[in-house]
């Protein structure tokens, strides 16, 4: 694994993903001479219904929606702000396989 320095360039919440049917964070994140999207999202249930030929349950989706609130709820905890609109700029350390981004991680120690 390589670990590359970085920050979070870009954040929103809302549509995007998979065809924009996903709801959920969004980041872009960067660094010297490297970029990559990233996102903590699933299905819209006002956007995906969830059939019987689904791969997935409505008790999935709710586990997930929570999962992401947790998730952004401990991103926001982890760099001191309290809102996503000021993680924009906040320092990142991104491990890499090749150029495969396998975790990213705000640098707490920094902040």
């Amino acid at each position: 694994m390589e670990k590359r320095l970085g920050k979070i360039e870009s954040v929103s919440f809302g549509h995007g993903g998979y065809q924009g049917c996903m709801l959920g964070i969004h980041f872009t994140l960067a660094g010297e001479s490297w970029g990559v999207g990233y996102s903590e999202a699933t299905w819209d249930a006002n956007l995906i219904e969830c059939t019987d030929r689904a791969q997935w349950t409505e008790a999935d989706r709710s586990k997930h929606y929570d999962e992401i609130m947790r998730y952004i709820s401990k991103l926001l905890s982890d760099a001191k702000v309290d809102g996503i609109r000021k993680l924009k700029g906040i320092p990142i350390e991104a491990s890499f396989k090749g150029n495969v981004l396998k975790n990213w991680r705000v640098l707490k120690e920094v902040l």
